[in-house]
């Protein structure tokens, strides 16, 4: 008996594992699509142009139905710093990992 528990437990780690890198390589790589739009955020956080346009939506220039969280800096500060997160955690997973192996 402790054999067929030993196979059973063993095949649903394969399972959870092959599902979890499945998963995880998809969201990865839809990250990677991202990634020059974060850029791109830490570029205008702070640039001229995003002091123009928060000047222009303080002094109620921007149409009223438009879209303006990236205006807060708290917006664009927070995705920011997620990704920052995000990044040391994929590396410190990764380097745990590869430590293992």
């Amino acid at each position: 008996m402790e054999q067929i528990e030993r196979i059973s437990k063993m095949e649903a780690n394969l399972t959870d594992a092959s599902q979890a890198i499945i998963e995880l390589s998809v969201a990865i790589e839809k990250y990677a699509e991202v990634l020059p739009a974060v850029r791109e955020l830490n570029e205008y956080l702070g640039s001229e142009d995003w002091f123009s346009d928060r000047d222009a939506d303080d002094a109620g220039e921007l149409p009223a139905d438009l879209s303006r969280g990236v205006l807060s800096e708290d917006g664009i500060w927070n995705v920011l710093d997620d990704s920052r997160q995000l990044n040391i955690r994929l590396l410190e997973v990764a380097a745990e990992f590869l430590k293992q192996m």
